[in-house]
């Protein structure tokens, strides 16, 4: 085959592809390929543009021996590395060099790793916990009846703890698995709000906390899921209550129509007059099990997921999550829903 059918064939591929000739040069690239190496890499020596030690063996075997192999190549990037399966195969007219892009994959399957790693550590501290008071109230504590009493106390917290994480590991999956999926009901994001406002109102008496809700006054309808709306509302309010609220301070929740880039929007917000979040922290909140501070957040029975459910449910209903907050001056979390049907 000629140049220009060669260079045609490799022009229809959709992933990077290299022809190494057999003086060595690189003298074949598709537009993949140069959209992702430059064109510079063109009638320059391959080890010029490349240089894993592996991944040039590879192409020496196939050169002087014909034979085929399969490589991991690591780019450097700006943001991050981009991970690659090399098929280097012979030709009669020199080395074919196909890249697969595993980059996706490799974060996926760490992202995995992870999970798997966090969920086993935030169940490790609770379940040696009760295996330990349990061994003591089998033993030393047999016949101690306040020992008892303040053992089974704690046993039973450490079980809810366990019990709200494995419920909200439930929640996450599948508000996940329904992410794709619009809600096509019509929901009083007004009266959510309000029923929201009235189940939380221990917990904000227990922490000494007020709050003030805005724009609920009359009914205010959007396509949405009610229970995941609630779930929204819960977690966030709850957030603002126990972790982002000095005693005697007030958390403020408004509802607002406003006009956005992609027309008719509602925001909904949940502000508090806390400490605030150091802008370091403020991209990495929605991750699963990320913490700001993570000792502070077991003991209020936080198990960090609550907002990772909140980004899914809220990209389900095609808006977006906003966190403003300064140190010092408190923070503002907010979601802005289209008020129209996409």
């Amino acid at each position: 085959m000629d140049q220009a059918g060669t260079k045609a064939i490799l022009g229809g591929l959709p992933f990077p592809v290299i022809l190494i000739a057999a003086d060595e040069r690189i003298v074949q690239a598709n537009t993949a390929a140069i959209a992702m190496f430059g064109a510079a890499l063109l009638d320059r020596h391959h080890a010029l543009s490349f240089r894993q030690p592996e991944f040039l063996r590879a192409i020496s075997r196939a050169m002087q021996q014909g034979e085929s192999g399969r490589v991991r190549l690591t780019l450097a990037g700006a943001g991050q590395d981009t991970i690659y399966d090399v098929t280097v195969s012979p030709l009669p007219q020199g080395v074919l060099c196909a890249f697969e892009d595993r980059s996706a994959w490799e974060q996926m399957d760490q992202m995995r790793r992870d999970f798997v790693a966090n969920v086993s550590h935030e169940l490790r501290t609770p379940l040696t916990a009760l295996l330990g008071f349990i061994e003591t109230l089998r033993g030393p504590a047999r016949n101690d009846a306040a020992a008892r009493e303040r053992f089974l106390a704690i046993m039973a917290s450490e079980a809810e703890r366990m019990n709200r994480l494995v419920r909200d590991l439930l929640h996450l999956s599948r508000v996940e698995a329904e992410e794709r999926v619009l809600p096509g009901d019509d929901v009083d994001i007004a009266g959510v709000l309000s029923a929201t406002v009235v189940s939380l109102r221990p917990v904000a008496e227990a922490a000494k906390v007020s709050i003030r809700v805005e724009g609920a006054d009359h009914p205010l309808i959007i396509r949405a899921d009610h229970d995941q709306m609630t779930q929204v509302l819960t977690n966030l309010v709850e957030n603002a209550v126990k972790y982002g609220s000095p005693a005697g301070a007030e958390v403020r929740v408004a509802l607002a129509r406003e006009i956005g880039p992609r027309g008719a929007q509602l925001r909904i917000s949940v502000s508090d007059q806390g400490e605030g979040i150091d802008p370091f922290h403020i991209p990495r909140l929605t991750e699963r099990f990320y913490r700001v501070d993570g000792h502070r957040s077991r003991e209020k029975g936080g198990t960090g997921l609550g907002l990772a459910i909140v980004k899914h449910i809220v990209n389900r209903h095609r808006g977006r999550l906003i966190i403003e907050s300064e140190k010092g001056r408190g923070s503002r979390f907010s979601v802005l829903l289209p008020l129209e049907p996409r």
